[in-house]
C-alpha cells in the first residue's frame, strides 16, 4: 500500500482555489473544476452527508467548508504555490499545459519538459488548515 496525503491527512478545514487573472472566464471554470475533482478525489472526507429534500428525495452530498475560488497573476500563483508547501497545505496545481491540449498523453508529456520553477500554473488549490491558507492567499480577490 503507498502512502499517499489522503492516507495520513485529517479532514482539511479550509480549501481554496486561486485561478489565473488573466484566464477568460470559460477558461477559469474549467481550471477551477479540474482542480475540484482531483482535490475530491484527495480528500474524499470533504464529501457532506447526502441532502435530503422535503420530498424525501436524496442529493449527492457537498463540501461542508466551501471552497473559494479567487484569482491572482501568474507571479503571485508561483509564490502562493511555494507557500503553500512551506504550509504544509496539500497542493493541486493545474500547468497551463492543460488548457493547450485536449490528449492527456500530450499534457503529461508538455510537462514533462519544463523544470518544475519554471511551470506556470492555470489555477492552484490549497487544502489544509485554516490560518496558513488565510494567510498564504490574504492579498488575493475572489475571481469575478
Amino acid at each position: 500500500m503507498t502512502d499517499t496525503f489522503r492516507d495520513r491527512a485529517p479532514i482539511p478545514e479550509r480549501c481554496v482555489i486561486v485561478v489565473d487573472d488573466e484566464l477568460a472566464a470559460g477558461q477559469a471554470a474549467n481550471a477551477a473544476a479540474v482542480i475540484a475533482l482531483t482535490v475530491g478525489q484527495r480528500h474524499p472526507g470533504l464529501v457532506g452527508a447526502p441532502l435530503i429534500d422535503a420530498s424525501n428525495h436524496e442529493h449527492p452530498g457537498l463540501i461542508p467548508i466551501g471552497i473559494a475560488v479567487l484569482a491572482a497573476g501568474q507571479d503571485d500563483l508561483v509564490e502562493i504555490r511555494h507557500k503553500g508547501i512551506i504550509a504544509n497545505c496539500d497542493i493541486v496545481d493545474f500547468p497551463i499545459q492543460g488548457q493547450q491540449t485536449k490528449d492527456y498523453a500530450a499534457f503529461r508529456d508538455a510537462v514533462a519538459q519544463v523544470e518544475t520553477r519554471d511551470l506556470r500554473y492555470a489555477g492552484i488549490a490549497l487544502v489544509g488548515d485554516s490560518k496558513p491558507i488565510r494567510k498564504t492567499v490574504a492579498k488575493c480577490r475572489l475571481f469575478k
